[in-house]
């Protein structure tokens, strides 16, 4: 199989058989529940925060939004976790996309995934990594951005090595790190709590009051909001490696989404507490400033708590979405070397490792995050497109076996608001939302040049397999299939 050639898409219509990958670990269902509470965080401390406070404006309205945005991502999960549970495939929204619609929506949701959201994602949440993990050595001044850069790009390297040499000790990391999250969330949330006995209630009068919020301003209060929380769906990328799935997907994605809902609703209360909106607002890193008014000395250990958060981000993310690529490369929609795996390792490593140029282009490129806002649209777009074929699914194939099963009201919200958020952000800011679905419907013409055209020349095709084995050779991987030959 070779990316550049035409292979006949598999017939998924009454398949239900799981194919064995190399590098399974089948991980117990407490550990999936860990990794799934890592998995529905986003880069909450630096942005999201004071994203939604700007775009709501008020403190009221803010965590309003923060608590819809939590019971909208629970729906959302709930919706992936009867996909999930009914097809028991790897690569989540991708998989049930080509399910679905077919291969050309679902090469266009993998095409701006590979090329610009999750390297754009990806170096996002690891520049927060870069700025904590500095802050205890610039107390007294700002951090120079180069160094930033420079300490991010180390941060991305070493998740990239870990991912590509070990699949369980990535997976043991991640549950350490998850340790660290909660630590450095219940490190603002317990002060916070006893500010609310002591009295500190000021910056809640009149919580309601500001300049207020605006239909401009909504779609991307809710687009921070829902970011911060992304992450649920990235257990569904790993399907086949889940012990368990109908029972632990549907455990592991409740319980975790619940902690990150009041966790994250409570973190925002507890900043409140101590800081007015207008500081909020004007902060480089909030969780500092937080911890630097109440903690003392021991405000030294929230950046570094905050950081190993950030960190275990960007394992959990490479982690997920290594897989994506994997199946996308499995079903003939990405080059053949994406779907093959070390020798030694079993890992999926040309999966894993072909984030990382990409992201250090985006790292040092030009502003992130106009980029990410201008394809946060085709996030929602197709989460909320997969969801809404839960609903099809439902008609069209009503005895198909569903182990877990949500009200039908559930996805048609979900799915509702996805497609809202879109409409909205179309009107709010048509300039930035049209770049998104330029770049978005590039996916058309490649899928037509590298998956449909069958006539490329010979010396095309020749060049082709002679990258793919030369590329086999350096990184010494082989075709799943090929595994238990060795």
């Amino acid at each position: 199989m070779n990316f550049f050639l035409v292979k006949s898409m598999k017939q998924h219509a009454n398949e239900d058989f799981v194919s064995f990958t190399w590098f399974r670990r089948s991980p117990r269902a407490d550990d999936n529940q860990k990794m799934a509470i890592f998995w529905s965080h986003g880069d909450f401390y630096i942005r999201h925060t004071q994203g939604v406070l700007q775009n709501t404006g008020s403190v009221g309205m803010s965590l309003v939004i923060w608590t819809v945005c939590g019971v909208l991502s629970l729906f959302g999960a709930l919706s992936y976790a009867e996909l999930g549970t009914s097809i028991k495939k790897s690569g989540g929204h991708y998989t049930y996309i080509l399910e679905v619609f077919g291969p050309l929506p679902a090469f266009v949701r993998v095409w701006v995934e590979l090329l610009i959201i999750r390297p754009a994602a990806t170096a996002v949440i690891s520049l927060a990594f870069g700025r904590y993990i500095l802050e205890p050595f610039f107390i007294q001044c700002e951090i120079p951005e180069l160094a930033i850069k420079l300490i991010t790009a180390v941060g991305i390297t070493v998740v990239m090595v870990l991912n590509s040499m070990s699949v369980s000790w990535s997976a043991r990391i991640q549950i350490f790190l998850t340790f660290c999250k909660l630590t450095a969330i219940l490190i603002i949330i317990v002060p916070g709590v006893m500010q609310l006995i002591k009295g500190q209630t000021q910056h809640f009068k009149d919580a309601f009051s500001g300049r207020g919020a605006n239909i401009m301003g909504l779609p991307l209060a809710f687009y921070y909001g829902m970011y911060a929380y992304a992450g649920w769906f990235y257990l569904n990328f790993v399907t086949e490696e889940v012990e368990n799935p109908e029972k632990t997907i549907p455990l592991a994605i409740c319980i975790s989404m619940a902690i990150v809902t009041i966790g994250y609703v409570l973190t925002n209360v507890a900043y409140f507490t101590t800081i007015s909106a207008e500081e909020l607002l004007l902060s480089n890193a909030v969780a500092v400033t937080f911890s630097e008014r109440l903690l003392g000395n021991f405000s030294l250990a929230v950046p570094i708590f905050v950081a190993l958060s950030c960190f275990g981000s960007m394992n959990g993310g490479v982690f997920a979405v290594s897989r994506l690529f994997y199946v996308a490369s499995r079903e003939g929609q990405l080059p053949e070397i994406l779907s093959m795996i070390h020798v030694r390792k079993h890992t999926p490593l040309p999966a894993v490792i072909v984030l990382h140029p990409l992201t250090m282009i985006m790292l040092f490129s030009g502003d992130l995050y106009s980029l990410l806002n201008f394809l946060s649209f085709a996030r929602w777009l197709f989460i909320g497109l997969a969801v809404a074929g839960l609903i099809y699914l439902r008609y069209k194939r009503p005895d198909m076996h569903r182990p877990f099963k949500v009200p039908l009201f559930i996805p048609a919200l979900f799915s509702f608001t996805c497609l809202f958020m879109v409409a909205l952000s179309l009107y709010s800011d048509p300039f930035s939302t049209g770049i998104g679905f330029i770049i978005t419907l590039t996916g058309v013409p490649a899928y037509y040049l590298f998956i449909i055209w069958d006539k490329k020349p010979k010396w095309f095709r020749r060049l082709s397999d002679k990258i793919t084995r030369t590329l086999q050779i350096i990184l010494e991987v082989v075709p799943e299939e090929d595994c238990d030959k060795l």
